[in-house]
């Protein structure tokens, strides 16, 4: 991207202005993303030391997650513009490291369990890194992925409602590898929006971010502990 900071051409300050707002918000939303990680380890943390997420299995886990997690993205979206929107968008991703601490109970009782949470976060790191990257490079608009990425994120809500009552491994298979396909592409969607200027606020680039960054590295672990668990 190149910014003709020099010209003395009226219309080229728009661009520049249109440019730096683009750099900021992503600058801002990469910052914020960062800092969300912080809340999730310690909710995953203190799920898993505490174990008080263990009862929540089944129907009672997915109505507790549901109504947690659309409660609180009701409320970021009406804080964003606020000096709370920060604050709520912490506390949600401290949630969802609360939730998220039943799985990774669960892959911890494995013997390689370790190894397979830092193998799914070095993966996800790695899927981030290439989509960040490529929407540096991709000139062409992605806004016509989004109808049909928003068709599988809800095939895979559905998809995961079903399975926790059928309790399937191959559907959970097949849910996962779905999964980080979708939101590997909605992480591009996502911040090529964020260059393009097509999402001017950081904390809704952020929580969207951040949806795509956990589902994937959920459904890569849950792959890597189907397929790579092993027992004592």
């Amino acid at each position: 991207m190149t910014e003709q900071v020099h010209t003395i051409d009226p219309g080229s300050y728009g661009d520049v202005a249109s440019a730096e707002q683009r750099n900021r918000v992503l600058r801002n939303t990469y910052w914020l993303l960062a800092l969300s990680l912080v809340p999730t380890v310690l909710g995953a943390w203190l799920g898993v030391a505490t174990g008080i997420t263990k009862s929540l299995g089944g129907g009672l886990g997915l109505v507790v997650f549901l109504g947690g997690a659309f409660g609180f993205m009701y409320a970021i979206e009406k804080t964003k513009n606020s000096a709370a929107g920060v604050p709520v968008l912490l506390g949600f991703t401290f949630f969802m490291g609360l939730m998220l601490s039943r799985m990774i109970a669960m892959v911890l009782g494995f013997k390689n369990g370790p190894d397979l949470i830092m193998t799914a976060f070095g993966g996800t790191a790695g899927v981030f890194f290439v989509m960040a990257s490529l929407s540096s490079v991709i000139k062409r608009s992605l806004e016509g992925m989004g109808k049909w990425l928003f068709v599988g994120a809800i095939a895979i809500m559905v998809g995961g409602i079903i399975n926790v009552f059928v309790g399937s491994t191959a559907g959970m298979m097949a849910i996962s590898m779905m999964s980080i396909a979708v939101f590997s592409a909605y992480m591009l969607y996502d911040l090529k929006r964020i260059v393009d200027g097509g999402e001017t606020n950081y904390i809704s680039a952020t929580l969207a971010l951040y949806l795509d960054i956990i589902n994937v590295f959920q459904s890569l672990l849950a792959l890597l502990g189907i397929m790579g668990g092993e027992r004592d």
